[in-house]
This record gives C-alpha cells, sequence and structure tokens, in this order.
C-alpha cells in the first residue's frame, strides 16, 4: 500500500477529533432540529462564509478535498462559528469514517490474497532450518555486540614520531671572552618515538625514545644565551644519534578532578605542569630558542618523581610535583630524596579560553641550573665546571606566567622570574656561604594561523637568566645587560611537516657591552608522523 495514503488514513481521524474538540466547525449530516438540509460539498471555495485567513480553514480544506467528508448548507454556508449539537458530531463523525473505510477497502483491493498466504506458509516450512541457523547467528551477533559495547576498550599502543633537522650557524658576534666566533655553518638533527599506552581509555604510559647530534652552542660562546632547544642531546658531551629512553612515565585519573603522573625517567616539569606560552613545543614548534619556549624555571627540575594537577571548576588548577635527578643512583648522596631534587608548585587562573595566568614557586637542592643565560646563573653547573668544586646549594625560585589571547590571531604573552641560589656549604673554605639573585624576564607577541592552519609567526623580547646580586667572592654578578630579541615563522607546509626559518639577536653576549652582538640564524624543518 502507498506509505503516504497509509499515513493520511492515520492522520485523519486524529485531525478530524482535533478539529472537533477545538471548534464547532462543520456538520455532516441533516440537523433533525433544523429546517435547512445540508449537501455535500467538494470544495471549500464553495463554503461562502470560509475564508483562507480563517485559523481552521487548511483542515477544512484537507477534509473537504481529499476525504469528502465535510457537508454545507443550502445557501452555500458552513456557519462554523455556530455551536455543534450532539447530533450533529455524531452524523458528522459517522460520515467521515465511511469515507475513511472507503478509502481502505479501494487501497487493499487484491493486495493479499489467500494463495499469496499460503506459498509464504509453504516457503517458510521448506526453509525453517535455515531460518532457525540465521536466527542463531543473529542471536550470537546480538550478543557479541553487546559484549563490545560493555567492554568496548582494550589495550592499545600508538606510535607517533618527530624528527627535526635543522641548518644553523652564528654569523657574527664575540665569546664571553672577547674572541671572535667563526661562521661556521651546521646541519644537526634530533628523533622522538613515542609510544603512548593506554589500558582504561583514561590513562597514558608515555614512553619516549631519541637520538640527536649536536652539543650545543655554550661550549664556543661561553654562554647559555640563545642556545637552541631542539638541539639539546641525549648525551650532551658526545651525542652521537646515541638511542636512548628519555622519558618514561605514566599518567591517571585520580577522581573527576584530579590527575596523577608517576615518572620513572626523564620526566620533567613541564609534562604535568602549564607553562602558559604559546611558543612551547619544546623544540619540535614554536620558538626556536630554549629560552623562548618557557619561563626557565620549568627546567630546573627533572628526573623520576610524582606530578598532581588538579581542577578547581573551570577556571583554577593547581600542580604539585616532585623529581629526583638521580633517583636510581642508591649511593650515598643520592637517591629519590637524599640526591639533587626540585619541587614545584603552581596556581593557573583561566578567564575562559583566551587568559591564563600562572604564578609558580620551584624549590630545589643542587637543582639551580635552566640551561639558560649566563653561566654564572647556574651555579650547580658553574661552581662545578669553572670552579672545580663540588658544593651543595639550595635554590627558592619564583615565576609569574601569562597569556592574552586578544583576538582570534594575536596572542600577547611573557614571563618573569626570580632565582635566589643559596650555598649550603663553604667547602672546606674554599667558598663564602653567600647568595645570588638572579632575574630573566620576556615578553612575546605570537600570530597563530598566519598565513595558513598551523602556521605560527612570533617574537621574543627579554633578558635572560643574569646574576643581579652576588655574596659569594668566587661567582661575579653579570656586569651589563644582555638582551634576546627573536623572530621565527613557523609555516605549515602539510600535516606533518613544518619548516621555520628564524633568527636569535643577542645583544652584548655574557652580559659584557664589550662583547659584540652575536647573530645565530636557523632554519628547522619538522617532520611528525
Amino acid at each position: 500500500m502507498n506509505k503516504s495514503l497509509w499515513r493520511s488514513l492515520l492522520a485523519s481521524p486524529v485531525v478530524f477529533a482535533t478539529i472537533l474538540a477545538c471548534s464547532p466547525l462543520f456538520p455532516a449530516a441533516a440537523n433533525p432540529k433544523t429546517s435547512n438540509t445540508m449537501a455535500q460539498v467538494t470544495s471549500v471555495s464553495q463554503l461562502s462564509d470560509v475564508q483562507p485567513t480563517d485559523w481552521a480553514f487548511q483542515a477544512l480544506q484537507s477534509l473537504v478535498e481529499r476525504y469528502g467528508c465535510i457537508a454545507g448548507y443550502p445557501d452555500g454556508t458552513y456557519r462554523g462559528n455556530r455551536a455543534l449539537t450532539r447530533y450533529e458530531f455524531a452524523a458528522g463523525l459517522n460520515a467521515c469514517l465511511d469515507r475513511v473505510n472507503e478509502l481502505i477497502a479501494t487501497a487493499t483491493t487484491d493486495l493479499v490474497t489467500k494463495e499469496d498466504l499460503a506459498t509464504l506458509q509453504k516457503l517458510q516450512e521448506e526453509f525453517g532450518t535455515e531460518l532457525a541457523t540465521l536466527r542463531g547467528r543473529v542471536d550470537s551477533l546480538e550478543a557479541a555486540t553487546a559484549e563490545l559495547e560493555a567492554n568496548q576498550f582494550s589495550t592499545t599502543t600508538k606510535l607517533s614520531g618527530v624528527v627535526v633537522a635543522a641548518v644553523s650557524d652564528i654569523f657574527s658576534g664575540d665569546t664571553t671572552d672577547g674572541g671572535e666566533i667563526d661562521d661556521n655553518t651546521i646541519f644537526t638533527n634530533r628523533a622522538r618515538l613515542e609510544f603512548n599506552t593506554s589500558f582504561t581509555g583514561k590513562d597514558l604510559l608515555y614512553t619516549l625514545i631519541s637520538a640527536g647530534n649536536f652539543r650545543g652552542y655554550s661550549g664556543i660562546t661561553g654562554t647559555n644565551e640563545g642556545e637552541l632547544s631542539f638541539e639539546r642531546a641525549q648525551d650532551e658531551e658526545e651525542p652521537d644519534n646515541d638511542v636512548g629512553l628519555e622519558t618514561l612515565e605514566y599518567t591517571f585519573p585520580l577522581g573527576e578532578s584530579t590527575e596523577v603522573t608517576l615518572a620513572a625517567a626523564g620526566a620533567a616539569f613541564y609534562d604535568f605542569t602549564d607553562t602558559v606560552t604559546l611558543f612551547d613545543g619544546d623544540g619540535d614548534s614554536g620558538a626556536l630558542s630554549l629560552y623562548g619556549t618557557r619561563n626557565p624555571l620549568y627546567n630546573l627540575g627533572d628526573g623520576a618523581g610524582l606530578g598532581i594537577k588538579h581542577q578547581f571548576g573551570d577556571s583554577f588548577e593547581v600542580s604539585l610535583g616532585y623529581l629526583g635527578a638521580e633517583a636510581s643512583d642508591p649511593a650515598d648522596g643520592s637517591g629519590i630524596f637524599n640526591g639533587p631534587y626540585a619541587a614545584i608548585g603552581q596556581v593557573l587562573f583561566k578567564g575562559g579560553d583566551r587568559f591564563k595566568l600562572g604564578l609558580t614557586y620551584v624549590h630545589g637542592y643542587n637543582a639551580s641550573d635552566t640551561d639558560t643565560g649566563s653561566l654564572a646563573a647556574n651555579p650547580s653547573s658553574f661552581i662545578a665546571d669553572e670552579l672545580g668544586i663540588d658544593a651543595p646549594t639550595s635554590t627558592d625560585t619564583y615565576g609569574v606566567q601569562l597569556s592574552w589571547q586578544v583576538t582570534d590571531g594575536i596572542v600577547i604573552g611573557g614571563w618573569a622570574g626570580y632565582n635566589n641560589t643559596r650555598l649550603l656549604s663553604s667547602v672546606g673554605g674554599q667558598l663564602d656561604r653567600g647568595t645570588l639573585d638572579i632575574w630573566n624576564y620576556a615578553v612575546t607577541l605570537g600570530f597563530p594561523d598566519l598565513g595558513k592552519e598551523g602556521s605560527l609567526l612570533g617574537f621574543v623580547f627579554g633578558m635572560e637568566p643574569k646574576v643581579t646580586e652576588s655574596t659569594i667572592d668566587q661567582i661575579a654578578e653579570d656586569e651589563n645587560d644582555s638582551f634576546h630579541i627573536e623572530g621565527f615563522y613557523q609555516y605549515q607546509l602539510t600535516d606533518n611537516i613544518a619548516v621555520t626559518p628564524g633568527v636569535i639577536w643577542i645583544t652584548s653576549p655574557g652580559f659584557n657591552d664589550d662583547n659584540d652582538d652575536a647573530i645565530i640564524g636557523a632554519l628547522r624543518t619538522t617532520f611528525s608522523f
């Protein structure tokens, strides 16, 4: 049977009853209490007192022209505002039901015969076995589907990787001792393989294997200023693309608002703490320099330990963490709690999706190096490498970070940090038990998706960590101001390839005005899969 006809037949009594309930619109047969004889009409236009503006016009038109069960008075009127008697209701209802029965009888004539039913029964009996088998298979499929829906997650591991190939050069500038830096173009690489494994669908076992082949520029320039973030190799002493485990950590939820990270090796604070900057791509993307990537205080912690991040609604986030640099060493003065360590606490305020403000505190023991700024601004390595003394230090670092997305295409950000490092021993009178005050700051300007989605134009202006005051005679204060000025453009060629040319300008390297400015150029190509 035609589907539209069935819908009409099912709908017409409902429409009819609704019309009756809403207003006395029509009689469909003679009213025994009136002298007027009503006649069947075939078009609503035959009813002179029914206008298209009437609220029930469409209902009347349908009942008259589609079903033919509406009658009018001999004078061509319908008298839709007159009260409807029970006799008129019964007569009208009977007329419409008779019409519906006629339509059903007409539509179902010769639809199904007795012979058709007999043939269908015979086919059912003949293929009874096959139908039973098919029914069993369907039941099995339904059971299997129910099982999959109830336990749809299984242990999975996703492999991803990033390869960075870069050409860089120091075009001009002096070393911190006044020597001229040779113009020498180099080609370096860094490769990372990431294994992301989940056991419940909400947790993550993260394994990072990496290799690299660059020692960094500090051995040539005599300062950590302008170091390139993607050129930090697994073994900085003799990096020769040796493959090694860089990071191993496991993250899982604790309730609805808390996330816990257990780090076995190579973890950093920025693994579980928001660094509040658009430029933090950990060398794979974003800023070219290590300093331009994030506030240096996030570089203070590394190793094994614990990280906790808790959300307080949509506006606040608290991060806490503890990392030990020599957690796997059982020797005296090492281990998780007796060796070098750093602990972080951060409160992050979020104003919607466009504004972030982070207040951060880091306390460290023998963990005062950020690998940025002057050599003296990295006290642990300076005392060990430059003075040849093994001296314990205690560090308290405070930072503030901000990111504000002014429009979809403009992001303003920056940070400031203060580090107070204290010597805990004079090492038999070799050092003064004094303190160092170390400051740094930066202002950033980013233009995301400029030119193409995924691209980024960025600028950084600031001062890398500088020793502004020292009460340790063996460690001098940095004399003058030195500024870090950086510009880069990360262009997303395809979904998997990005090219980033950029320039880093370091004024007065080593915070010494006698040194010529250093200009570092780099061209980074990133392949991701």
